[in-house]
């Protein structure tokens, strides 16, 4: 049977489908016909409380009693969660992402930054509270994506006329680009922490370790400039000083972690129209909720690491 055909017998998208193929394989092992199948699958969808216990079929209609609230189809709310706005002139498509995100059941509040310009679900620079729920696309496939500024003991005008021989520094401490990495890897405490608490870190943790200290592409850079502080800050006086600026995140690893829950979250809810399924939800409370909450940390500490390492190895 193809998927169609599953999901117009009542099987909704995600993990029933896969249990369904999986109790059909064994049906059609015992001789049983297809328009047999269609009957027993269609009377599952319609109460599978009435095959818990059965040996093939018990795992699917599991599965469907857990996401019968789901099946049930999409509610909208009565009022959308309220939202502030801060800068004019922003795209239209990304106040239409935020107002999208306020549709939500479990959003509580929003915010919408001067930078906001269109994400995967929700914006970037946009700001979504919600109760006892976390949207994985929502936070974003760069995980924990952050700037490092390093003051460094040297007068602005070492780096004046250096460019050349300062590009070579970098480019040499850290890797640039989709996939860079390091053939002798990089030494850091975040390496020895737990990474097989879930399949999809356990899988990534050889690519992490290949990458820990690299910069990536997009919108990461690393490069020297100029501090001007017009009073006192950051325990130094007014001044202008020579620094380190970078910008960079959790890498390919945080971007398979984002995808891979992402996918999960969107399994769960099957019944959220096209414009919001990228921001479907997993309940905090859940065990995937937790576990992905747990990713989100240790991707944290991977992105500081990254950062360490490449002012460390540069500064």
């Amino acid at each position: 049977m193809k998927i169609r055909e599953l999901q117009n017998l009542g099987i909704p998208k995600g993990a029933p489908i896969q249990l369904a193929y999986e109790a059909i394989d064994e049906t059609v092992k015992a001789g049983i016909y297809r328009e047999t199948l269609r009957k027993t699958i269609k009377a599952i969808a319609a109460n599978p409380k009435a095959y818990v216990e059965e040996p093939i079929w018990g795992e699917l209609a599991a599965s469907l009693l857990k996401s019968d609230w789901a099946r049930a189809g999409f509610s909208p709310r009565h009022e959308p969660a309220p939202y502030r706005r801060w800068g004019s002139g922003m795209e239209s498509e990304s106040i239409r992402q935020m107002e999208n995100a306020c549709n939500l059941p479990v959003s509580i509040a929003g915010a919408l930054m001067p930078d906001a310009h269109v994400g995967y679900g929700l914006p970037i620079g946009g700001v979504l509270a919600t109760r006892n729920a976390v949207i994985p696309y929502a936070v974003g496939m760069d995980i924990a994506c952050r700037m490092k500024l390093t003051v460094l003991d040297l007068p602005v005008s070492a780096i004046r006329g250096q460019e050349g021989r300062l590009k070579n520094v970098i480019e040499k401490a850290t890797s640039f680009g989709v996939g860079g990495g390091f053939k002798t890897r990089k030494e850091h405490p975040v390496m020895e922490e737990d990474w097989s608490f879930s399949k999809i870190t356990r899988q990534c943790k050889d690519k992490a370790s290949f990458q820990l200290g690299s910069s990536g592409s997009g919108n990461h850079f690393v490069e020297f400039g100029a501090l001007t502080l017009d009073r006192d800050d950051l325990g130094l006086n007014a001044g202008v000083y020579c620094a380190l600026l970078s910008h960079s995140g959790s890498r390919g690893t945080g971007g398979q972690v984002a995808t891979h829950y992402s996918k999960l979250a969107m399994s769960l809810h099957p019944e959220l129209p096209r414009e919001l399924v990228h921001l479907a939800w997993l309940d905090i409370n859940s065990d995937a909720g937790q576990e992905y909450w747990q990713a989100m940390q240790l991707m944290g500490h991977y992105s500081a690491a990254n950062h360490y390492l490449i002012h460390r190895d540069i500064a």
